[in-house]
């Protein structure tokens, strides 16, 4: 029984003293970034959040995302812009994008802001410049526990965006970075398919480009050819009544010539005699003269 009561009060004094280190650590935070601030213009507490943020990420998390972007926003669009943008690609296809905005004050600023006062602002640039999260670094409501106690969603408030203390802006990227790139693979086969999907469509659009000129050209030849028969049609119903009156003409030439054969002087004087007497005389005082 001692043994076991000695071992359990050995534990609760761990325990206690792991406890004391962890206060102390989380004080000397508090007390660091208070000092901090208050030995600053507010002009300065800002720019040096920014600054301690960007030598956080160089010397952490650049050595491993080499090829990351993580720079300044100076592109205002309608008159607003963020601190920070983070993109970072694999095999060209961008994964991940932050838009970062950091917010400081001193503890004598009159006007005191809370973070939720930058929130729709930061949305509208994430927006804007067409990234997929949105990170407010604060230290702003220094004695607010839920901004003190990690990582804050508020996505419930505005898409994928977070609030949080200086303290977790590298563990948040690489939480990002590595949820990111787990959906990269799905990214990639949906480029895939919407490129499948664009060579589909163009030979589609070709398709029916070549349908509607082949249906042109077919209506124009089709008109042309018909043209052409009805000409040879036209010109073989001229050439039939040519034929029919060259038959009609060979007829009657035959006609003529057989009444032409069959014309005798006893027929053209059948019926006249005064012709028939004239030629009975013609004939006697031919044969007479030739007896003579």
């Amino acid at each position: 029984m001692k043994m076991e009561r000695f071992k359990a009060e050995a534990e609760t004094a761990k325990l206690k003293e792991q406890h004391k280190l962890e206060l102390e650590a989380k004080q000397e935070q508090i007390d660091y970034y208070r000092d901090f601030k208050t030995r600053m213009s507010t002009k300065m507490i800002g720019e040096s959040l920014e600054t301690h943020c960007s030598t956080l990420f160089n010397q952490m998390l650049r050595p491993i995302l080499p090829n990351a972007y993580f720079e300044k926003d100076n592109d205002v669009t309608d008159g607003t812009k963020g601190d920070f943008i983070f993109r970072d690609m694999e095999d060209g296809v961008e994964y991940v994008s932050i838009m970062f905005e950091m917010k400081n004050e001193m503890d004598t600023t009159a006007t005191k802001h809370k973070n939720e006062d930058f929130l729709k602002k930061l949305d509208e640039d994430r927006r804007k410049k067409r990234c997929e999260f949105a990170v407010l670094v604060s230290l702003l409501e220094p004695d607010n526990e839920l901004y003190n106690g990690g990582i804050v969603d508020v996505s419930h408030r505005y898409e994928k965006m977070y609030v949080i203390r200086p303290q977790f802006f590298i563990p948040l990227i690489t939480l990002l970075v590595q949820t990111s790139k787990k959906s990269l693979e799905y990214k990639k086969q949906l480029i895939q398919a919407q490129s499948r999907e664009v060579d589909v469509t163009n030979f589609e659009n070709k398709l029916t480009e070549f349908r509607e000129k082949f249906g042109r050209h077919y209506d124009l030849a089709s008109r042309k050819f018909n043209e052409a028969v009805k000409q040879i049609d036209d010109t073989i119903a001229k050439l039939q009544k040519v034929k029919e009156n060259l038959l009609g003409s060979e007829n009657n030439l035959r006609l003529a010539q057989q009444d032409t054969a069959n014309l005798t002087i006893s027929r053209l004087t059948r019926g006249n005699p005064t012709m028939k007497q004239k030629f009975d005389e013609a004939r006697t005082q031919h044969a007479t003269t030739e007896m003579n």
